[in-house]
C-alpha cells in the first residue's frame, strides 16, 4: 500500500483553469488531504474533445434518458463529437489502473448525477448524467465514482475512501495470484469491514467462497469482485458498526475487567448515539488487540481501513 491510489478526476478540481470561462473549481481536500495518498488522472472532457478555453457554455437538452450536448446560445451540437472523443478515451482509461473517479458536480460532460436537462425551447424538464460520466460508469460499473460536491458529506467521503482502499487491496490480492488460497486470506482480513457494510451481502461472499472448488477460477473472482464492491457501496451505518464493535468486544470476554468491559460497552452506545465519533472506540478496541495479541483482529482491515491521517471516523 506505499504506492498511491490511482484516481480519475475532473481537471478543474485539481486548480487548472480549463473551464468554460477560463476558471477553475479547485478542491482543498482532495488536493492536498487525499492528495497526499492518490496519484490523479486529469481529464476534462471539454478540453480534450477540442473546445476551446473560454468557450459558450453547454447544457443537457432533450430526453432525459439521452440527452444531447448543446451549447447554450447558439445551439451547436458538440454530442457526437464528445462521444466519439469519450469512446477512445474510456480505451485509454481502461489501462490507467483507476481505482476510482471524482467527477465535477452539475457538469453537462461530468455530473454524476442531477444535472439539469432543458427542453429545445428552454424550459427545465428533468435530471440526468453528463455524457462522459454516464459513457465512464456504464464501461466500469464497478469502480467507486464520486462527484466533489458529494464529498463534502463526511458520511459519503468515508464510503467512497473506504471503497476506493478496498479495491486497491484487492487488486494487490490479484497480483498474488488468483487463487482460493488468496481469496480466502482476503476475505477473512476484510470479514469486519464488509459486515459493518452489509451483513446480507457477506453472507452470500462466503457461501460463495465456501463454494470455490466447484467453480470455475474466472467466474467465482468476477462473481466474488462483484459481490465485493456491491457490499461496499452499501452505508456503515452506526447500527451496523455498532454490532461490528460488539462482536469484536467478545474476543476480549475472558480477558477485560468488569469495569473496562463496561467503559468499552458505555462508548460503544454513546457512539451509536451519536455522542462520540468511531475513531474513540475503535482506538481503544486497537489498544486491547495489541496488548492481548489477537492476531486475528490484528489483521482485519476493519480496525485500520484507511489512513489515520485522513480523520474519516473522526466525526460524531
Amino acid at each position: 500500500m506505499n504506492r498511491p491510489i490511482r484516481l480519475g478526476i475532473s481537471r478543474c478540481l485539481l486548480g487548472d483553469k480549463v473551464r468554460y470561462d477560463g476558471g477553475h473549481k479547485l478542491d482543498p481536500f482532495l488536493t492536498k488531504t487525499l492528495g497526499e495518498y492518490v496519484e490523479y488522472v486529469p481529464v476534462c472532457p471539454e478540453v480534450e474533445c477540442g473546445l476551446p478555453i473560454p468557450r459558450e457554455a453547454m447544457r443537457l437538452v432533450g430526453d432525459p434518458e439521452s440527452p444531447r450536448l448543446l451549447t447554450q446560445k447558439t445551439g451547436i451540437d458538440h454530442t457526437r463529437r464528445m462521444k466519439e472523443w469519450a469512446a477512445k478515451r474510456l480505451d485509454e482509461l481502461e489501462g490507467e489502473g483507476l481505482c476510482g473517479f471524482i467527477f465535477k458536480s452539475k457538469s453537462p460532460s461530468s455530473g454524476m448525477e442531477r444535472v439539469k436537462v432543458y427542453s429545445d425551447t428552454g424550459n427545465l424538464i428533468g435530471q440526468s448524467v453528463g455524457v462522459f460520466a454516464r459513457m465512464f460508469m456504464e464501461r466500469f460499473p464497478l469502480l467507486p465514482v464520486e462527484e466533489e460536491g458529494r464529498l463534502h458529506d463526511v458520511h459519503l467521503r468515508e464510503n467512497f475512501i473506504d471503497r476506493i482502499f478496498v479495491l486497491r487491496r484487492y487488486r494487490d490480492m490479484l497480483k498474488g495470484g488468483q487463487t482460493l488460497g488468496n481469496l480466502v486470506t482476503f476475505h477473512t482480513r476484510h470479514k469486519l469491514q464488509i459486515l459493518a457494510h452489509s451483513p446480507e451481502i457477506y453472507r452470500a461472499m462466503g457461501r460463495l467462497v465456501a463454494k470455490g472448488k466447484e467453480m470455475p477460477k474466472e467466474q467465482l473472482f468476477r462473481s466474488y469482485h462483484e459481490h465485493l464492491m456491491s457490499a461496499m457501496r452499501m452505508k456503515a451505518t452506526p447500527p451496523k458498526h455498532r454490532n461490528v464493535l460488539q462482536h469484536i468486544m467478545g474476543y476480549f470476554k475472558n480477558d477485560l475487567l468488569p469495569d473496562e468491559k463496561q467503559e468499552l460497552l458505555d462508548l460503544i452506545n454513546q457512539y451509536a448515539r451519536g455522542i462520540i465519533p468511531l475513531i474513540v472506540p475503535v482506538t481503544l478496541l486497537n489498544h486491547y488487540v495489541m496488548k492481548y495479541e489477537d492476531f486475528y483482529l490484528q489483521d482485519q482491515t476493519y480496525l485500520r481501513p484507511h489512513p489515520v491521517e485522513l480523520k474519516l471516523r473522526n466525526h460524531a
